[in-house]
């Protein structure tokens, strides 16, 4: 195994800078774990038997990023940018008071210590060109058997910092791995004390479990405990029965399979790669919050069939209460909480009904919104299954239609605006504004009508005439 050349040349160059100075210098943590998977690494880690004011004597241009827990950034510069590379002291952690941040940190030379302090196996391995790689815990075989194994004592890695119970569950997902029964069992245990943990750093561990491939592993979450802290609204949904034709698991299961069931190649096809993780991260929310309403409007009718009238209204705003207690951006909680309001109205496959649904959810949701039903429908019961994907295959045809058509779905799409009523004589105000929405009312239904003339016509001349 040599990872030499796969190690960036600047990497390489302050590694050799320290070394050449006297002082051990590792690539570590998972960057090192990435290029075991065959996977190029978005960071690079750099530890040290140096302390950090040795450290900055080895280099020109320094920040003090963490200088309290050892860790100073280089600036170097690539093809002409600025890059900074963190390098952190060997250090043994002191006593964590607050559930994330040791009290104090102790500066070591032995990598040993270092490496015996971090949450994983698989994150708890150093490499060094010529040198080879540091493996003192078998992460590199708890990476081959597929294996997310804590460091140690896992209930004292977790007591250091309550997130790591969700970074488990996150790496298991993120690389089809297993828990291990003792790390598993100790966020069992201390699952309530995630509650120590920021919104924040909760949501980032949240989302990147669902942008994972294998977002079902949520499941886990649930299954440990850890929902009940940062998402109790989710528990009930496990013990909602779904006694309905178009349903084969509880509300839970299904929310799990939905979560599992978005298309994410034909989406990638759709939205580009610009636009493809923030409509995954929006798809895959929206089917995590789409029934979370569900448990409170179970009604069983007399044929013993389960309905849940009302609940996409009520889960639109539970949705966003949600979101926002997990300090999600307003753009994020807009357009989820509008898919989970809209998430189950079925029109048929006609441009009539297709431009009025576009029109009300709004055009930019689409075809989005099409992805979101298909991953409810597929985590459905086989009951009218088939009829259910004609139906959006059909609308997709119609949706690409309308958009290369340019036809009138919004004010701003009408041939006639505020300016030009003002110029023919109607003022501004509510008038105005009833005026502009039966025009668009008008053109949405009859497209062909959307031209100045029949506007000016039959919403300004006729009205005056009358």
């Amino acid at each position: 195994m040599n990872f030499d050349e796969k190690i960036p040349a600047q990497v390489r160059r302050i590694l050799k800078r320290l070394k050449d100075a006297g002082y051990e210098a590792y690539i570590v943590g998972g960057c090192v774990r990435d290029l075991l998977l065959g996977r190029d690494p978005a960071d690079w880690d750099i530890t040290t038997s140096a302390r950090p004011e040795q450290v900055k004597a080895c280099f020109k241009r320094t920040l003090d990023t963490g200088i309290q827990h050892g860790t100073v950034s280089v600036l170097e510069y690539e093809q002409g940018k600025p890059v900074t590379y963190e390098i952190t002291t060997y250090r043994i952690d002191g006593i964590y008071e607050d559930g994330r941040h040791p009290k104090q940190v102790e500066f070591t030379a032995s990598l040993s210590e270092d490496l015996r302090r971090r949450d994983f196996t698989i994150n708890a391995m150093a490499y060094a060109p010529g040198e080879g790689l540091t493996d003192l815990f078998g992460g590199r075989e708890d990476l081959e058997k597929r294996r997310i194994r804590a460091v140690g004592d896992p209930e004292e890695r977790f007591s250091e910092d309550a997130l790591r119970m969700m970074r488990a569950i996150r790496f298991s997902a993120q690389l089809d791995a297993e828990v291990e029964g003792q790390t598993g069992a100790a966020i069992l245990k201390l699952a309530p004390t995630l509650e120590k943990v920021s919104a924040e750093r909760i949501r980032v561990e949240l989302e990147k479990l669902l942008l994972s491939d294998h977002p079902g592993r949520f499941r886990q979450f649930y299954e440990s405990g850890l929902t009940k802290v940062f998402l109790p609204e989710w528990d009930p949904c496990m013990d909602t029965s779904q006694e309905n034709p178009h349903h084969c698991y509880n509300v839970g299961e299904h929310i799990l399979h939905s979560l599992e069931s978005i298309d994410t190649e034909a989406l990638r096809m759709e939205c580009g790669e610009e636009g493809y993780l923030r409509s995954l991260r929006i798809l895959r929310l929206t089917m995590l919050l789409h029934d979370i309403a569900k448990p409170r409007f179970k009604k069983i009718d007399e044929a013993g069939i389960a309905h849940f009238h009302g609940h996409p209204e009520a889960g639109a705003q539970m949705a966003e209460e949600i979101l926002k207690r997990l300090k999600y951006d307003n753009d994020t909680v807009h357009s989820v909480k509008q898919l989970v309001l809209h998430h189950e109205e079925r029109f048929p496959a006609e441009e009539r009904a297709l431009r009025r649904a576009m029109s009300r959810i709004g055009e930019e949701y689409f075809p989005v919104y099409f992805r979101m039903q298909e991953a409810d429908c597929l985590a459905q019961s086989s009951y009218m299954r088939e009829e259910k994907l004609e139906r959006l295959r059909k609308l997709r045809i119609l949706c690409d239609k309308i958009k290369k058509e340019k036809q009138p779905l919004s004010v701003k799409d009408l041939a006639l605006g505020g300016a030009d009523l003002r110029e023919a004589g109607v003022k501004p105000g509510p008038g105005m504004g009833a005026i502009l929405k039966e025009m668009l009312e008008d053109v949405i239904d009859e497209p062909e009508h959307n031209t100045r003339e029949y506007l000016l016509k039959h919403y300004v001349y006729e009205r005056k005439e009358a």
